[in-house]
């Protein structure tokens, strides 16, 4: 992928819509009715006789793989099914065409990725700063911030923009989390007196956090999950001090 970090449809792959709902908070609202649904990794070989969703998750496991190691381009039907221990006649079943493969894994990998920030910010509580510390550190829990996954996204992103189906997919999606961090933002402005535009500070977190992602799955040096989310949290402190300090460097795991 040659990633263009100002393009939105980069951020656009990794978001969820979420409708409101009456009895909650407007930021609540939004969070609570996001659909998708984690999906955990299977552990050995689902027997013969498995389901048409465990299959299915199967082969979408094995084209996360697949595009992680050959890219976009280079991944076919048949690698997917070597790749899942599976004949070429179960892919071509479950799925009839390498594109609607790669739509459902798209799809997929945009569910669990919402399923995962959703599940933070609603464990986080009710105070600003914590919900924004949250989905700022749940970019880089290990169930999501791999290089086989991040190899993924970068595969889609580098196709999104000559791909309309990809932006329809995810397009809303990164509309809706954007405004919910850019609300956050407005928050702390209103709780401590910032003179930001929070807006501005939105894009520009959502855009630290995009580029950390691009450092990881290009194995930059010294870039890891940890260095990371310490560069995240710095700039959560260093433009929200009355809110966050600095963190401390952790070692690396």
């Amino acid at each position: 992928m040659a990633l263009d970090m100002a393009d939105p449809s980069s951020s656009q792959l990794r978001r969820q819509r979420i409708p409101r709902d009456a009895n909650e908070s407007d930021m609540d609202k939004m969070v609570r009715s996001s659909s998708g649904k984690r999906v955990q990794r299977e552990s050995g070989k689902p027997p013969r006789t498995a389901s048409k969703d465990v299959r299915r998750h199967q082969l979408i496991e094995a084209t996360i793989d697949s595009l992680a190691k050959r890219g976009y381009a280079e991944t076919t039907m048949a690698d997917v099914a070597d790749g899942a221990g599976l004949s070429r006649g179960i892919v071509n079943f479950h799925f009839e065409s390498k594109e609607k493969l790669l739509v459902a894994t798209l799809q997929y990998m945009s569910d669990e990725y919402a399923a995962h920030w959703r599940a933070s910010f609603d464990e986080a509580g009710d105070v600003p700063a914590d919900r924004l510390r949250a989905l700022v550190t749940a970019d880089f829990d290990r169930s999501i911030c791999t290089r086989r996954k991040l190899a993924a996204w970068c595969a889609f992103w580098g196709e999104a923009k000559s791909r309309p189906t990809y932006q329809a997919l995810c397009g809303s999606r990164d509309e809706i989390y954007q405004q919910l961090v850019a609300d956050l933002c407005r928050e702390l402005k209103q709780e401590a007196g910032y003179a930001y535009d929070s807006e501005a500070i939105a894009l520009a977190l959502s855009s630290v956090l995009e580029g950390l992602w691009l450092r990881l799955m290009l194995g930059t040096e010294g870039v890891s999950r940890q260095t990371a989310l310490h560069s995240a949290l710095e700039f959560l402190a260093v433009t929200f001090p009355r809110h966050f300090e600095r963190p401390q460097r952790a070692s690396d795991s």
